[in-house]
């Protein structure tokens, strides 16, 4: 029988809803069963496509055995951390604190007043690997909390009185009224240098996490003072990426992340927030060096996003499972899934799909006879191959006495015959639910791509408005069905025409980011003016006017226990730093002497020391970058007369060719003018010259004399 998580929304939550335990969703109920009983809370936090979450599913929440001893003598409770970051964030600092290390599935016991008292992360059904047993763990907190009662409850008290303390610690100041000079900037690209993995790109040894936010700030500072080994991280680190295991090679997009160092073998979750990160840093190489390669992979990563994680509506789907069944399962079994089984190959099966074609991929993706993984701990992969980009096109041809341009024709025919072939296969489970977020960080990289692809050299402008249409009907769809216009409030969560759960900080700061690229794309205003609404609606609720910065939370929930603020740029960006982005924009589009004010004091926050922790904060370090270098304004007018042809966009596609990083791009259209210079007055005064489109380039809303002609404008630009 299902219990109670068959009434949720939650892809996680209806994973479980088939367990023998006694689930309840995180709420009122769930407290006032513990309560009631005067049970502890069995806590446990985890999404989707998390591989050790379903671990610990099968080998303790599908058992009658562990369930009984849980529904005995817990609430248990689950949560899914991408709904609810408010509840993982608190929980996850008490982890941290208390073992030293974190990650998911999460488990935590709290007393019924909410306080954690105990926690870790995956617990193995028995004893192993130096870990306790689950039951073993249950049994032992029984105990304590039937025999122990008072010592335990003062603990947790005591425990989240220290959290408390220290969390506070951390909301305020440096004292620093200032934001850091360059010199702080220069402190945080040594921080990279010294990280730096000059062999195989990346910072740090193994596992290799791809941190986009990292390369936008080397790349800033490459911007901003020619700084050419920051660009050269970026580059090294982007190529061995593309061309590693953690690219799927066969179907476009990344895996969340390489388990080994040489990017050869990866977990092979698709995340949403993964694919928008890269596609921008992806983007901004092309423009630096002017290689189509970047601009394919980014593009290539979009094909991606848009065939498997678009909705029919346009909203954005959350991620791709690494497990699915393997395609060798005897059919009418129950089998469970295996981490890698869709994209993994046995040699033999390559050679009977691909046939005279087998050869030149097997020497492009190193496929080996026995399987080809270097790193495969848990003997997942034997006897598969795990694609990784070998050899060169010119060296297959060398070995196979192929012209060069047969090989490529080769390994394109037969990236599309195995693309084909795989989708026979089981596939991973599609976690389908619309987070505010993360298509807001979409969005921003879909508009970014239909801007940057108009640079002919990349040869890819064709894809320009496909991108910008893509960008436009999901923003359309997120202020549909997750915004209310008339409370200007944002919700979080889209699943099955139910809207949920209300937004964070990172909701707002991620759909305006989104929207602000919209408009630069597009000209559109009515993109400026939703984007306007959510930042002003973010520091209205989540700013803090005492230690500068934005909380996470409104501190509305009384069952979140700490109001936390997230400045750590890791796998998804701080939302402090994207408001922060945000703000640079709009007060060089809007000029607001109060949001001025805002934005110094959230990029003071860190003082002098933001070198020493720009590994953390390189987001933030980039607004820093961009507020050293000044912003700029680029007014493109492309609201002539009847003879443009709408196709005709030479001098965007000049500023497509350029990096620019400390720039705020609007483009005028006929049919936005009248309403852009309403939002923005002091666009009509720069006007089209000689019938022509015109480009004026300013800074501090003082511009240079308008030119028409991309060769004027790229020689401005390039000054």
């Amino acid at each position: 029988m299902p219990n109670r998580l068959a009434e949720e929304k939650s892809p996680y939550l209806l994973q479980h809803a088939g367990n023998p335990v006694n689930w309840y969703a995180w709420g009122e109920d769930a407290f006032a069963e513990a309560v009631r009983q005067d049970k502890p809370i069995f806590l446990s936090v985890g999404y989707s496509t998390c591989h050790w979450c379903h671990v610990m599913a099968h080998e303790s929440f599908e058992s009658t055995a562990v369930a009984d001893v849980l529904n005995a003598h817990f609430i248990p409770v689950k949560v899914d951390r991408e709904e609810r970051p408010d509840v993982d964030r608190v929980y996850m600092t008490f982890v941290q604190a208390t073992t030293g290390a974190g990650g998911w599935p999460m488990s935590v016991w709290l007393t019924p007043s909410l306080e954690p008292f105990y926690g870790g992360t995956y617990f193995p059904p028995d004893a192993r690997w130096g870990r306790p047993g689950f039951v073993e763990v249950l049994q032992t907190i029984a105990h304590a909390w039937a025999d122990d009662r008072l010592r335990v409850v003062k603990s947790a008290a005591g425990l989240v009185d220290e959290l408390r303390r220290v969390s506070e610690g951390r909301l305020t100041t440096t004292g620093s009224s200032t934001v850091a000079g360059a010199d702080a900037l220069a402190i945080g690209v040594r921080q990279f240098q010294m990280a730096f993995d000059a062999r195989r790109g990346g910072f740090g040894d193994q596992p290799k996490f791809p941190r986009p936010s990292e390369l936008l700030f080397l790349l800033r500072e490459h911007a901003r003072t020619g700084d050419t080994d920051a660009r050269d991280m970026v580059l090294f680190t982007l190529r061995a990426m593309a061309l590693g295991g953690m690219r799927d090679q066969i179907g476009g997009g990344f895996h969340r992340y390489s388990v080994d160092g040489d990017w050869r073998v990866p977990h092979f979750e698709k995340m949403l927030y993964d694919q928008a990160q890269l596609v921008l840093a992806y983007l901004e190489a092309a423009q630096v060096t002017g290689d189509r390669f970047f601009a394919q992979v980014a593009d290539d990563t979009l094909q991606y996003v848009g065939r498997e994680l678009t909705s029919a509506e346009g909203g954005f789907h959350s991620a791709e499972d690494a497990d699915s069944v393997p395609p060798e399962a005897p059919a009418g079994e129950h089998v469970h899934a295996v981490e890698g089984a869709f994209y993994t190959w046995r040699a033999s099966d390559l050679r009977d799909v691909l046939g005279e074609d087998y050869q030149a991929f097997a020497e492009r993706f190193g496929v080996e006879e026995g399987g080809n993984a270097p790193f495969d701990p848990q003997g997942e992969f034997i006897g598969k191959n795990l694609f990784y980009t070998a050899k060169s096109v010119e060296d297959i041809a060398a070995l196979t006495g192929l012209a060069p341009s047969e090989v490529v024709d080769r390994l394109a025919r037969a990236r599309i015959v195995l693309y084909g072939a795989r989708l026979q296969r089981p596939r991973p489970h599609l976690d389908d639910k619309v987070l505010a977020a993360w298509n807001g960080l979409m969005i921003a990289a879909f508009a970014r791509a239909s801007r940057v692809l108009r640079a002919p050299a990349f040869g890819l402008a064709e894809m320009a408005d496909r991108h910008l249409s893509t960008a436009g009907r999901a923003a359309a769809f997120l202020r549909s069905t997750l915004w209310d216009a008339g409370s200007r409030l944002l919700k979080r969560r889209y699943r099955d025409g139910d809207a949920a759960v209300d937004g964070y900080a990172e909701d707002y700061a991620a759909v305006a980011f989104g929207a602000l690229e919209l408009f630069q794309a597009s000209g559109d205003p009515q993109w400026l003016e939703w984007a306007d609404q959510l930042q002003s609606q973010l520091d209205a609720r989540f700013w803090d006017p005492q230690s500068g910065g934005w909380f996470s939370t409104t501190g509305a929930d009384p069952s979140v226990l700490l109001r936390l603020k997230d400045d750590y740029d890791g796998a998804e960006p701080s939302a402090g730093a994207l408001a922060s982005l945000n703000l640079l924009a709009l007060t060089h589009l809007m000029p607001d002497v109060e949001r001025q004010a805002r934005l110094e004091q959230a990029l003071a926050r860190f003082g002098p020391r933001l070198g020493e922790v720009a590994r953390a904060v390189p987001l933030v370090a980039s607004a820093v970058s961009a507020w050293h270098a000044g912003m700029g304004q680029i007014v493109v007018r492309e609201d002539v007369g009847p003879s443009f042809s709408s196709g005709d966009h030479a001098l965007l596609a000049t500023l497509a060719a350029h990096y620019l990083p400390f720039v705020v791009v609007v483009p005028v259209t006929a049919q936005h003018r009248d309403a852009l210079v309403k939002l923005l007055p002091f666009v009509e005064q720069l006007t089209a010259r000689e019938g022509q489109p015109t480009a004026y380039v300013c800074r501090d809303f003082v511009c240079q004399a308008p030119v028409t002609s991309p060769d004027a404008l790229a020689t401005i630009l390039s000054r």
